[in-house]
């Protein structure tokens, strides 16, 4: 049986250990596919539980020398857990940091008395430097150790390698010196200012990672932690965990709402928009539906708990962004490949570089050589680049009710060129209602329509069912039902037979609606869409009924213009009809299309060589949302894990498209920003650290400079993510 499980991970320095992880796991028999997350310190995996099994996968990643906390049970258990690890993880890097950050102090206080000439004669002893270097090469470094003994152990190398091997050369050359009794050439400096550097850096990146995080908490932190409910006719307060299906929940003015329900009494707004992302509070009475940690506003509400725990569109929401930021973008396995081989080369690197110099130039220059390379070629910066922008852009989405499933559809929504809109719900209003009756007799006409339309499904039903309702008119019983998806209906009265649906229909069934063309067509004209109504196939009239634009539709459509991308309207109503209602949007259109031929025009139009996106409902246009590249389900409602579409709009508003493509576009944009950097800052400095620019400028790069820029380049990249946070949706 295949499984998913997603594992918190602790150790993670860098995008080689993403490499190693992913690469060790993906060789395990029964594993289909793993991904892990520097940023957000996860791993999801998918696996055959018949063949491995999850302790077998947890096995295997502590055998790389990483922690596994434990999988996450349901994300109240996990919040907890994972910021009780986190916050215990940042205290004691915190405490490793002070103490490094005390001993480094003293030990370049003594080793530059020419800088410092308030250095006691003690402090300049080679030995008491030694003693005050070893605490922090062990203990404020030893996570460095740990993860280059582990990496060794599995014939890989990581960033931890690179430090481990960098500082040691330092520490151990100077302790050889020391102990041999020579008066100069010692770095303990270099070696204790290197760690203690590059851990405030990792500090610093921590606190970075968990800010990048703050959509996902915020969310998680909506649910109240107490909600009052009626149980055995009383009245009692409980845990919001432990409501269940069914309970009748008490909403008093101002109070969150704990999970989702149906109003059973009581009239209310309810500020939704925590969630949805609408700005405007929604009128609440009995019957509708409400939404889990919205709030309510001014009245008292009694709600039905119809939805709980991991099924409320609040957990849904928190799982698609956390799947999100847990996949790849296509950019970011190149990433992870190139990061696989960069340390095993800069190693190389350093080696020669060292090599090279010590032929013409004393080991003490060779040694800074060889440990200025190491210590600024470690690739946190790249780790940290991708998932950090992608951790932010899809938390902003998500404060503004636009859900992005995974990493690809984020990098792919700013590439399509080609929008498609089905028409019905997604550029109307999806509330047709009947403008016009065509023949003699209307009543009889919207009388025996009704009577077929009772039993159908379709949405042009309820148009006739309403008219009929508003007219008075009583409707006969219909036998034998039947319906011709995208055609039309027919069913018995009495002795007649009697059909409705649109023109191709009534050719099928060889009733003709010559008498009615002139009118039909004029009709079709406007926009309407036209149900011809025949008895024993002889044509009675025809209904014409008309969907509205939705008020955003033409700005939507505007805006993507704009845009420069291709738009295209798909329905199954008529040409005439299909023409009319492009025509007021400005737009092409493809008209008389069945629901299963959806995805089939999709697909002719990927084969033009266009990237296409498809916007629909995500119900009926369930397969042309799967066919296209990216596909976007808009006003979804609270279902919203179970949509086809790799982008569900929470909100039922077009604009959204728009600002769906411009965040994919801005997040993709910071991305790139961050790779530039960071493979610059990797590539361009090694050769200054390898010392380039001695032979012609007598310039060389100190170890203790690369440390710092290392760590720092590494914060720059996630507070360059951060900035997104300030980004402005329409």
């Amino acid at each position: 049986m295949k499984k998913e499980t997603r594992l918190n991970v602790k150790g993670m320095h860098c995008a080689s250990c993403v490499a190693k992880i992913e690469g060790t796991l993906k060789k395990q028999d029964g594993v289909e596919d793993a991904a892990a997350n520097f940023a957000t310190e996860k791993a999801i995996v998918k696996y055959d539980d018949s063949r491995v099994t999850e302790e077998k996968i947890r096995e295997v990643i502590e055998g790389l020398g990483y922690g596994v906390e434990g999988q996450e049970m349901s994300h109240e258990h996990h919040e907890g857990h994972k910021d009780g690890n986190h916050d215990h993880a940042s205290q004691d890097i915190k405490k490793k940091v002070i103490i490094g950050a005390v001993l480094s102090v003293f030990i370049a206080v003594g080793s530059f008395p020419e800088i410092f000439a308030f250095a006691p004669d003690f402090l300049q002893n080679p030995t008491v430097l030694f003693i005050l270097a070893t605490p922090v090469q062990f203990y404020v470094g030893r996570d460095f150790y740990r993860g280059a003994w582990a990496a060794f152990r599995n014939k890989t190398a990581d960033m931890n390698t690179l430090i481990a091997i960098g500082t040691s050369a330092a520490y151990l050359y100077s302790t050889f010196i020391t102990l041999s009794g020579a008066a100069s050439g010692i770095y303990f400096d270099t070696a204790a200012v290197i760690t203690t550097l590059i851990l405030l850096g990792r500090y610093m990146e921590s606190i970075s990672k968990r800010k990048a995080g703050d959509a996902i908490r915020k969310l998680m932190d909506l649910r109240p932690k107490m909600s009052t409910v009626i149980r055995n006719k009383k009245e009692m307060t409980i845990g919001s965990d432990q409501i269940v299906v069914e309970d009748i929940i008490i909403v008093k003015p101002g109070e969150k709402i704990a999970t989702d329900g149906i109003v059973t009494d009581g009239y209310s707004s309810v500020d939704e928009s925590m969630v949805t992302g609408e700005s405007i509070p929604v009128e609440k009475k009995k019957g509708d539906t409400v939404i889990g940690a919205t709030i309510n506003k001014n009245g008292t509400l009694r709600v039905k708990a119809t939805k709980v725990g991991k099924d409320t569109m609040l957990a849904q929401i928190i799982e698609i962004i956390e799947n999100a930021v847990g996949s790849k973008a296509p950019v970011q396995r190149l990433v992870d490949k190139v990061a696989s081989y960069f340390v095993p080369a800069v190693i190389i690197i350093a080696l020669v570089s060292a090599l090279f110099w010590s032929m013409s130039m004393p080991f003490a220059f060779s040694l800074t050589i060889f440990i200025a390379v190491l210590i600024i070629a470690c690739p946190c910066a790249l780790g940290l680049a991708t998932p950090t922008a992608i951790l932010v852009g899809t938390g902003k989405g998500a404060e503004h009710g636009i859900l992005i499933k995974d990493a690809t559809s984020l990098e792919q929504i700013h590439r399509t060129d080609t929008v498609v809109f089905d028409k019905t719900g997604t550029l109307t209003k999806g509330r047709p209602e009947v403008t016009k009756i065509i023949g003699k007799n209307e009543k009889e006409i919207l009388r025996t329509a009704a009577a077929v339309e009772k039993q159908s499904e379709h949405p042009l039903a309820d148009a006739v069912m309403n008219e009929a309702t508003k007219r008075k008119i009583a409707v006969p019983k219909a036998a034998k039902f039947r319906a011709y998806p995208g055609k039309g209906a027919t069913a018995k009265i009495g002795s007649r037979t009697i059909f409705i649906g649109n023109r191709k229909f009534m050719k099928e069934m060889k009733a003709k609606t010559d008498e009615i063309e002139t009118d039909v067509q004029a009709a079709e004209n406007d926009g309407n869409t036209v149900i011809f109504v025949a008895a024993n196939r002889r044509i009675l009239g025809a209904i014409a009924v008309a969907d509205q634009l939705k008020e955003d539709a033409v700005q939507a459509i505007e805006k993507l213009k704009e845009m420069k991308k291709d738009l295209v309207m798909i329905t199954g109503d008529n040409e005439r009809t299909a023409k009319a209602m492009a025509g007021k949007l400005g737009i092409s259109y493809i008209a008389e299309v069945l629901p299963q031929q959806k995805s089939e025009k999709i697909k002719e139009l990927q084969k033009e060589g266009k990237k296409v996106a498809m916007v629909g409902d995500g119900i009926n246009d369930a397969p042309a949302l799967a066919q296209a590249d990216v596909g976007i389900a808009i006003g979804s409602g609270t279902d919203v894990a179970l949509e086809t579409g790799s982008v569900v709009l929470v909100k039922n508003n077009l604009m959204d498209v728009v600002n769906a493509i411009r965040l994919s576009g801005y997040t993709i944009g910071k991305i790139r920003q961050n790779l530039f950097w960071a493979f610059i800052y990797n590539t361009a400095l090694i050769p200054i650290a390898a010392g380039a620019l001695f032979s012609i400028y007598g310039f060389l790069l100190d170890p203790i400079l690369a440390g710092a820029a290392m760590a720092l380049s590494s914060v720059s990249v996630v507070g360059n993510s951060l900035l997104m946070k300030r980004y402005k949706m329409e």
